[in-house]
């Protein structure tokens, strides 16, 4: 079984073949979506299980997905699953496009909330197998048993919902995983794929619908002179390596005679997926029969990853012992993976054993200091990490160097995939035209916790690089993301260095002064009268004056639009797509009238007499989480759900009404036109 979107695991579950002492593990604060999605939502993530027919005894077998909405087994048994992305994160370095995985036994891969995503490269997670791109993963089949040609009998189908586009994923064995190559199979604009079946006949079913677009089954047959006799699609290469590593996943969940012995052995071995699958072995072994051994080890790459074990159950007696084993590690004799996993290895350490001593800092800081910067990019994101943690007194003046040189910012080519759905593929366009410089947004990401080491003007060359961020198009979440980290940044200097560079912040709150003015003169405007106005036809309009209507009315305080915008409400970029011009103007002249459970703000009242008004963006465990201000996402309180008297949805909307009573005629129009626009100033409605 597969759940997503952070769905709390199965309770009481008997078995697990990942150590159920996962955590963020994240070595600088990690900052909540700006959005307020999932915010408060901790490992695992999205998880894979598996139970017995009457669901009575669960076996957690693999975590840390986002939404993987489906899965299959290969001919060797082995199970591919496709996880989504999280689409407001674009344009960030936490983006992970959909992507199809190995699940292997005791696997992670690295979801958490916000900007708190793992990299593929961590030591103890695991890579996907392919990324597919932008999407909405829905079913995913292998062919067997298709009359397709052979390739096509092996491959493993994905469907995307949201740009019409089922793919074909063509795997291979290597080492003791597989590696993958996707295709597309096929697509269409408006075609809402959601799941697929090989018939009896050998053709491919597939079905499309969901959100109120016409529900329908085609049939896919293969015509053509290549034989569609059924193949043996099991795959024989490498075999002994995936038995290897078969042989210490039996050692998952269980201590058992020989594990530590096989586990040690295979450490540091050359295949990724042994070496995971050998420390997750370790881990459920009793540890005072390994720790010493471990420490010993002359390998480095064992060393490293039988460390990462020892820090992940070991206690805080161990910190000490476990940096003196990784101070010996030569870190130029490492190859660039080794590397990333001795900077992984040294943040377990810190997490969870606790932060280094005075005198282990400085030993740890003489041995990577002047590794920064290295010439790969992954390598310089993780330096940066530990050396800010470590207050290093060159880090600021290094990073700000690479802050301000030039960053290739190209990426794959998906133009066509994006003309396939209009509404959610024009803003990604948008982004891709004018990228964000992603490796920069980490540095000021990293840097933001660095309280010391500054001059005053690195502490200006710093926020004037908000400015040009700024201009950058992302996600929903973008600038979100962007005012957080600014506003910590802020938070991490002293009384004087706000007062003194006080002209230097970008993002601040929206001052009603500031926002572009309507001519006027205004009006109460109607219902009856926006859609009279509508009706007669909204062409030949003003893209300019309707872009700066969005700002005057206020929609742009709290409403994203065609990739730039406020981030509290739903994005409208798309409304043109959901929205009747009749629907659109009572939207907005009466917003209370039907208001989206998503966006429906509640009233609490707490025992102490606290009354908040405000929409719930998160709930978990014995929290809530409330934005209370929808004009500033950062507005967020945390309660207790103790200390909640009641708590009841408000019938009025957080969006005010009368927002048009300063437009005029003419002003109501171009704002009408510009929401139906997409974003694009030759759309039809103004010529």
């Amino acid at each position: 079984m597969i759940a997503g979107n952070h769905t709390d695991p199965p309770t009481g579950f008997s078995r697990s073949t990942i150590p159920t002492n996962w955590s963020e593990d994240h070595l600088l604060p990690r900052q909540w979506d700006a959005r307020g999605h999932a915010a408060g939502k901790l490992a695992p993530g999205g998880w894979i299980a598996r139970t017995d027919e009457q669901g009575k005894d669960w076996e957690m077998f693999s975590i840390g997905y986002r939404n993987p909405y489906d899965f299959d087994f290969n001919a060797d048994g082995e199970i591919f699953a496709y996880d989504a992305d999280m689409e407001w994160d674009m344009g960030t370095p936490w983006y992970r496009p959909t992507r199809v995985v190995h699940a292997t036994s005791g696997s992670e891969f690295g979801w958490r909330s916000g900007t708190g995503k793992w990299p593929a490269y961590y030591g103890d997670s695991l890579p996907q197998a392919v990324d597919i791109g932008p999407g909405s993963p829905v079913g995913a089949c292998f062919g067997y048993g298709a009359k397709f040609p052979a390739k096509f009998q092996k491959g493993f189908y994905c469907l995307d919902w949201t740009f019409g586009t089922m793919y074909v994923v063509h795997t291979e064995a290597s080492g003791a995983s597989y590696k993958a190559v996707k295709k597309e199979f096929l697509s269409r604009s408006a075609l809402p794929l959601t799941d697929a079946a090989i018939g009896p006949d050998g053709s491919m079913i597939f079905s499309v619908g969901g959100r109120g677009t016409q529900s329908a089954l085609y049939r896919v047959t293969y015509v053509g002179d290549e034989s569609t006799d059924a193949v043996d699609a099991r795959d024989r290469k490498f075999a002994k390596l995936r038995d290897l590593r078969r042989s210490l996943e039996a050692f998952h969940g269980e201590s058992a005679t020989g594990a530590v012995a096989l586990s040690l052995a295979n450490l540091g071995h050359p295949d990724r997926y042994i070496r995971y699958a050998a420390r997750v072995a370790l881990e459920f072994q009793p540890i005072n029969e390994w720790e010493n051994e471990v420490l010993s080890l002359a390998d480095p790459t064992a060393l490293i990853n039988g460390v990462m074990a020892l820090a992940r159950q070991g206690s805080e007696s161990l910190q000490v012992k476990a940096v003196n084993a990784l101070l010996t590690v030569d870190y130029e004799k490492l190859d660039q993976q080794g590397k990333l996993d001795l900077l992984r290895a040294y943040s377990l350490v810190f997490v969870r054993l606790g932060a280094p001593g005075v005198e282990a800092a400085s030993d740890v800081l003489a041995q990577l200091d002047d590794k920064f910067p290295a010439k790969d990019m992954f390598l310089n994101r993780e330096l940066v990490t530990v050396l800010v943690y470590l207050n290093s007194p060159t880090v600021a003046g290094k990073t700000l160097k690479l802050m301000a040189a030039d960053e290739v910012t190209d990426g794959e080519e998906i133009t066509d995939l994006l003309t396939r759905n209009r509404g959610y593929g024009g803003t990604i366009a948008k982004m891709l035209s004018n990228r964000p410089e992603i490796q920069k947004i980490h540095y000021a990401y990293a840097l933001r916790n660095l309280r010391y080491g500054w001059t005053l003007g690195q502490r200006k060359e710093y926020l004037q690089w908000f400015v040009g961020a700024n201009e950058r198009s992302g996600g929903a979440s973008y600038t979100g993301f962007l005012k957080n980290i600014q506003s910590e940044a802020l938070a991490n200097m002293s009384d004087d260095e706000r007062k003194l560079l006080a002209g230097e912040v970008v993002f601040t709150p929206p001052k009603e002064e500031d926002l572009p003015k309507a001519a006027g003169p205004g009006k109460a405007w109607s219902l009856e009268e926006v859609l009279s106005l509508a009706g007669d036809g909204l062409s030949g309009r003003n893209f300019e004056n309707g872009q700066k209507m969005f700002a005057a009315a206020k929609c742009q305080s709290c409403h994203r639009f065609d990739g730039a915008g406020g981030s509290t409400g739903p994005d409208l970029s798309n409304v043109a797509g959901r929205f009747s011009n009749k629907d659109l103007a009572e939207a907005i002249i009466h917003p209370s009238k039907v208001i989206s459970d998503q966006y429906r703000a509640m009233n609490i009242v707490t025992v102490n007499g606290q009354v908040l008004n405000g929409r719930v963006t998160n709930e978990s465990g014995d929290e809530i989480t409330v934005l209370t201000d929808p004009v500033d996402a950062t507005k967020l309180v945390t309660l207790a759900k103790d200390d909640i008297d009641e708590m009841f949805p408000s019938k009025q909307s957080l969006m005010p009404e009368k927002l048009l009573n300063t437009l005029n005629r003419e002003e109501v129009l171009d704002l009408l036109a510009f929401l139906k626009s997409r974003g694009n100033p030759n759309a039809i409605e103004f010529k």
